[in-house]
């Protein structure tokens, strides 16, 4: 195992994994909201506790499909009488009699002196004759009222995300509308003369600005507010005039590029005149390179060049200070273990997240995968992989078969 240092590691890096806690110190939620119809409120961040004025459910109802009886009645008769239906919507309004029962759907209610519901698939039926095999113990199969919830129950919190799980659960306690936090604007633009429109005729040394792309999917993922500045160029006053509008229009300006001391690289300049900037250099493969600090009063994030370097701090960095600015509970990462298939070369330094395909063995197993190439210029890499595979700082290379820490994409890569 060779223990030669990263050549780009050094003493003073910044572990990410510290990094964030810092960068989250400096973000002040918006705290701005706004109320919104429940059609309307997949993937928002509610801004108030939401309790039932309900019971859930709101009256005893069958489990399944069959017959509602007295537990006791079938203990002293072997055969009941059908003396009636309940189905959803349309209950059994009659009175119990003893020694009957009623016929009834899933969901419907369970009349009064009625306590237990037997499965039809149970019952042997003649006429208005029915033999059912006994229920084990008293109401089996009835949904109690009030067993899921009672009023005043708190059922979502504030700083809830709004998925489709959480639309049923509010639509259940009758709510149409809810307060959620107003999405943060986010102004990005690429800077390069180098950079071409998608479409365009390439001239020699030119590419196409393809990082742009990436990181309106990843803000729409994020579900934020973007606000789309192009391209600019590598002059000083049309980058100071890109920050100026930027951090006018938004809570964050996100750029992509320019933060290096090249000497065409004018965007560090600019910020050191406009804005108040913390340059965070980072012990992290891909993405050493990050800056983060003020414009006005908007957050300012720089992302490196190459397209893999900025989607992961993106993705690791970004993130995290925009759910916060939006409302979102803190939410821990799920990193796993799992078999790896073949060697990895690294050398101790900085912590890297190579891009791997997650997927189960034969046996059952996790097992994981590079994508091939990690080099930073190759976004191939990120459009492969469903995870990261976490290698740690002062980790060196590994073996194929060696237990390896996975972390899975969640929505916002995937």
């Amino acid at each position: 195992m060779s223990m030669s240092q990263d050549p780009c590691a050094r003493p003073q890096l910044l572990h990410p994994d510290d990094a964030v806690p810092m960068l989250l110190q400096q973000v002040i939620p918006l705290y701005e909201t706004e109320t919104v119809p429940l059609t309307e409120a997949l993937g928002r961040i509610l801004a108030e506790d939401l309790c039932s004025s309900i019971e859930l459910p709101p009256f005893n109802n069958s489990g399944m499909d069959g017959y509602a009886y007295r537990f006791a009645d079938l203990l002293a008769k072997g055969k009941l009488t059908v003396i009636g239906k309940s189905f959803a919507g349309h209950p059994y309004t009659g009175e119990y009699q003893a020694g009957s029962c009623i016929r009834i759907m899933t969901g419907a209610t369970v009349p009064n002196g009625y306590d237990t519901v037997q499965m039809q698939e149970y019952a042997e039926v003649n006429g208005d004759q029915v033999t059912l095999e006994p229920c084990s113990e008293q109401w089996e199969n009835v949904r109690l009222r009030g067993g899921e919830m009672m009023v005043g129950a708190k059922v979502l919190t504030s700083g809830t995300e709004i998925r489709a799980a959480e639309m049923g659960i509010i639509a259940t306690i009758g709510i149409s509308h809810l307060r959620v936090f107003r999405r943060a604007r986010v102004a990005f633009f690429s800077t390069g003369d180098e950079l071409r429109p998608v479409g365009s005729e390439l001239a020699p040394g030119q590419i196409y600005d393809s990082n742009r792309y990436s990181i309106k999917g990843l803000l729409i993922k994020a579900g934020v507010e973007w606000i789309d500045l192009g391209v600019i160029k590598d002059d000083p006053e049309a980058i100071r005039q890109a920050f100026r509008e930027a951090a006018a229009r938004a809570d964050m300006v996100l750029t992509s590029g320019g933060v290096s001391v090249g000497e065409a690289d004018f965007t560090k300049q600019v910020l050191d005149e406009e804005g108040k900037i913390t340059f965070w250099k980072l012990a992290m493969k891909p993405g050493k390179p990050f800056a983060m600090g003020k414009i006005g009063e908007a957050i300012f994030c720089g992302l490196p060049g190459n397209p893999v370097s900025s989607m992961v701090t993106f993705y690791k960095l970004v993130l995290p200070l925009l759910r916060k600015l939006q409302g979102h509970n803190a939410v821990t990462p799920l990193q796993i273990k799992a078999v790896l298939t073949s060697a990895i070369r690294k050398k101790p330094g900085r912590v890297e997240y190579q891009r791997g395909i997650l997927n189960h063995n034969i046996d059952g197993t996790l097992q994981v995968s590079t994508t091939g190439s990690q080099d930073s210029s190759q976004l191939s890499s990120m459009h492969l992989a469903n995870c990261f595979i976490v290698l740690e700082q002062q980790q060196g290379n590994t073996a194929a078969g060696e237990l390896v820490t996975v972390e899975p994409f969640n929505s916002v890569l995937c």
